[in-house]
């Protein structure tokens, strides 16, 4: 799974196997060790909610999925889901949550388990 993070907006990409783990279990998360603090990113369906929302404590962020979202994500061709966000402090952050493709440029990383890239 791959983060960005641009001002207010976050973004998770997810591979084949990461989306069907997600949607199977109604969670994935990976972390990256910084030194003496771990962080961590996952992702989790939530049962009555209906928009994407996020939420950062204890050096975790959580992007929650409505759990409809999750039923048939892995075998539709849906590419993933969008929504703007408000905090308890007034604040918007854009979420996106999506599939991640093969790129069309050259890049170094494994793109085995990407989705095949629709303009390709």
């Amino acid at each position: 799974m791959k983060i960005r993070i641009r001002g207010n907006s976050i973004r998770y990409r997810l591979t084949k196997s990461e989306v069907e783990a997600f949607c199977k279990t109604g969670s994935f998360a990976q972390e990256t060790e910084f030194g003496s603090t771990l962080f961590s990113y996952r992702i989790h369906a939530k049962k009555d909610i209906t928009n994407l929302e996020t939420d950062y404590t204890n050096n975790t962020i959580t992007i929650y999925v409505p759990k409809d979202y999750t039923t048939n994500w892995f075998s539709s061709n849906t590419v993933g889901f969008s929504h703007n966000f408000i905090t308890k402090n007034g604040k918007e952050i854009f979420i996106l949550v999506e599939k991640d493709f093969v790129c069309m440029d050259e890049t170094v990383e494994d793109q085995t388990d990407n989705y095949p890239n629709p303009n390709a």
